[in-house]
């Protein structure tokens, strides 16, 4: 007995530093709550081929192109992402395919899908936050947008 009281201390401290331990140097570790919209292209609207630049057209500034990246399988679906470049900046990046097959994976996706186009933007870079609870899908999402960067140089 005098070891189990030391012992459910020393469980607890080691709880409390754990749930208070972030690996987001400087920022706040961000967790998908609620699906806010919907990021899946419209059916019927398939993307280029993976790895290919499509040039914009309507209303785009000169130097502006359109870039996918691959494909990228994760055990809960395929992600690609279309990055925009304009004058050498991401001006937008766009989810081609997001995980959608069971409805769990639908919501993440919904949820994941701004919050890592708003961290892209923010970030210029492909070197964004793991979300939590969407950690395969955040790494697919690296990867394709990393790819399609690579590209525009």
């Amino acid at each position: 007995m005098r070891r189990a009281i030391p012992a459910v201390f020393v469980t607890l401290g080691g709880l409390v530093l754990l749930a208070s331990f972030h690996t987001a140097a400087g920022g706040k570790p961000r967790s998908i709550t609620a699906p806010t919209r919907s990021s899946t292209p419209a059916a019927g609207t398939g993307p280029a081929p993976s790895g290919t630049t499509v040039p914009t057209t309507s209303g785009a500034a000169i130097g502006s192109r359109q870039i996918d990246g691959p494909v990228v399988p994760t055990q809960f679906g395929d992600v690609q992402v279309r990055v925009i470049m304009r004058n050498g900046k991401i001006a937008d990046v766009q989810a081609l395919q997001m995980p959608f097959d069971r409805q769990h994976s639908l919501e993440l996706s919904q949820a994941a899908a701004p919050i890592l186009h708003d961290e892209v933007l923010q970030a210029q870079s492909a070197q964004i936050d793991l979300l939590s609870g969407a950690t395969y899908t955040t790494s697919a999402y690296q990867q394709s947008l990393q790819a399609a960067l690579d590209q525009s140089r």
